[in-house]
Order: structure tokens, then C-alpha cells, then sequence
């Protein structure tokens, strides 16, 4: 049986990407999304998530390229000034080798992950699952201390964030670049696929539109709906209107946003793939 989660990642980030993830919802093109809780446009994403109980929420884990919920003097290895570290590079620098502070920073991950999750759920939501922004927790490091805080919040579902080989194929345009980074990141999956099970977390079989972030749109999306196989898979988009608010926000994913909710908005889905959210995937693994 084929089942899809669709979610939409940057929920909070400006009303024109709000506006676009509810809209696509909708239309039932969308199932699911993940809320960032420091982002210009957050509260408003929490109203309209709570105005709409079929849409599956769940937190956008910000560890990087953001400002922190808890105060920086608390976040001695994570923090640098007011902000997150502004690049990946930056951010595993300090997730491996630490600063001379007597501190580990997966503490730190763990302190401002809990304190994300814990301000969606005390506005009412009803949280169905957690990423990460750029998808840190694909790294051992930061896996672990992110499950500890999802768990304690009685959040026990995680994106799976590695795109297996029919799912690489499946997708034209895609840099070389791009490729080569997907490829080498899926060296990581067994030991996320370990850490998970051995946490009592459930996850999908993997993630299609990672390799596409900045190239989605309605060829590719055909193409990997087509060659879908069996299982439970996470189509990860970021849709968006690309008004003045975007322009102002340091993203890469500018007019791809627009070209993404038009592509999920007419997409085509076969009456065999059954469309979830991560609240269903519990039920979806046992049955």
C-alpha cells in the first residue's frame, strides 16, 4: 500500500507562506506542515492551525540560520550574540568539537528544542510530530538530544530525512552538486534508523523532495508520484508566496515558493496512494 505525508516546511515564516499552506490544504493537496515558533509570522500560523483541525502540525525545529527562544546566556555552545550559527558549517563545527566552556552542546540543543516545542503546545496545538530546519537531526549529535525533547513533550513521530535511490531517479534537473550532497548524507540513515527505534519514535521509509528543495514543480512532482512504491513516504515542500515580506527574509527559496504551491495546487494523485499526516502514522506502521 502507498501512503503520503505531503508537508510543507516554514509555516510562521510570512503570512504569503501561511497564506499558501493553508490554501493548498485546502485543496487537498497538502496534508501536513511544520510551524517554526520564532518567525515573524508565527502567532498568526498558530490561529490559522488551530482554525484548522485536519491540517497535522507539528514544530519546525529552528537550530540554525534563526534566533533562539531561550535566552543566548543560556545557550552558551549553540548561541553566538542574539542568533543561531547563520550556515550548517558553522552549527557541526560546534555540534562536534564543542567550545571551552565545560559545556556540551547537545544540552543546548535539547534546552531550545524543548523550548519551541513547548511554546506551540501551551498555545493549544496539538503537535503531531518534528523536523528540523535544514534538517540537522539527520546527525547523530543532534538526533538524539531533539528525541529527548520531543519525547518529554509526548511527541514520539520524526521526519525521516533521507531520499532512497528510486526517489533520486525519479528526479530530473536536480544539480549535480545536489545529488552528490544526497547521496553522501544517506551514509548517515542506519544509525538514525537505529537511534529512532531504540528512542520508541516511529518515521516514515523516507523522504522524496529533498533533492528537488528549490527545483519542485510539476514535472518533478509527477515524476516521483509515478514512480512511488509501496510504503510510507514524506513529500517535503516549502510553498509560499513570494511578496515583500519573503524578499526580506535571508532564504535561497524565493520564486521557487510560488512555483511549488502551483505545482502541489494542480498536482495529479493517484487514487492508490493514500494521503496521511504524521498523527496517522502510528496506525499506518501496525496496519
Amino acid at each position: 500500500m502507498k501512503r503520503l505525508i505531503i508537508n510543507a516546511d516554514d509555516f510562521g515564516l510570512t503570512s504569503g507562506v501561511n497564506q499558501a499552506i493553508v490554501e493548498l490544504h485546502g485543496h487537498g493537496k497538502l496534508t501536513s506542515t511544520t510551524l517554526m515558533a520564532s518567525a515573524s509570522a508565527t502567532e498568526k500560523a498558530i490561529e490559522q492551525a488551530l482554525g484548522t483541525p485536519t491540517l497535522g502540525v507539528g514544530c519546525h525545529v529552528v537550530l540554525i540560520d534563526g534566533s533562539p527562544i531561550t535566552p543566548v546566556e543560556l545557550l552558551p555552545c549553540l548561541a553566538a550574540a542574539k542568533d543561531l550559527s547563520p550556515t550548517l558549517g558553522s552549527f557541526l563545527v560546534r555540534a562536534y568539537s564543542g567550545r571551552a566552556t565545560g559545556r556540551n552542546i547537545t544540552q543546548d540543543i535539547e534546552t531550545e528544542a524543548s523550548a519551541q516545542i513547548s511554546k506551540l503546545q501551551r498555545s493549544g496545538l496539538h503537535l503531531t510530530h518534528i523536523d528540523t530546519h535544514k534538517h540537522t537531526h539527520m546527525f547523530p549529535a543532534v538526533l538524539r538530544p531533539v528525541l529527548r525533547a520531543a519525547r518529554a513533550a509526548g511527541i514520539r513521530a520524526i521526519r525521516n530525512p533521507y531520499e532512497l535511490a528510486w526517489s533520486v531517479h525519479a528526479t530530473p534537473g536536480a544539480q549535480w552538486l545536489r545529488r552528490t550532497q544526497v547521496q553522501l548524507l544517506r551514509t548517515l540513515q542506519s544509525s538514525f534508523r537505529r537511534i529512532v527505534t531504540e528512542e520508541g519514535f516511529v518515521t516514515t521509509d523516507g523522504a522524496i523532495g529533498v533533492l528537488a528543495t528549490g527545483t519542485l514543480d510539476s514535472a518533478t512532482i509527477a515524476s516521483l508520484l509515478n514512480a512511488i512504491p509501496d510504503g510510507t513516504w514524506e513529500l517535503v515542500t516549502h510553498p509560499g508566496y513570494n511578496d515583500t515580506a519573503l524578499a526580506k527574509v535571508r532564504t535561497r527559496l524565493l520564486a521557487s515558493r510560488e512555483i511549488e504551491y502551483q505545482a502541489l495546487k494542480n498536482a495529479s494523485i493517484s487514487q492508490g496512494i493514500e494521503l496521511i499526516h504524521f498523527g496517522q502514522l502510528h496506525k499506518a506502521s501496525h496496519s
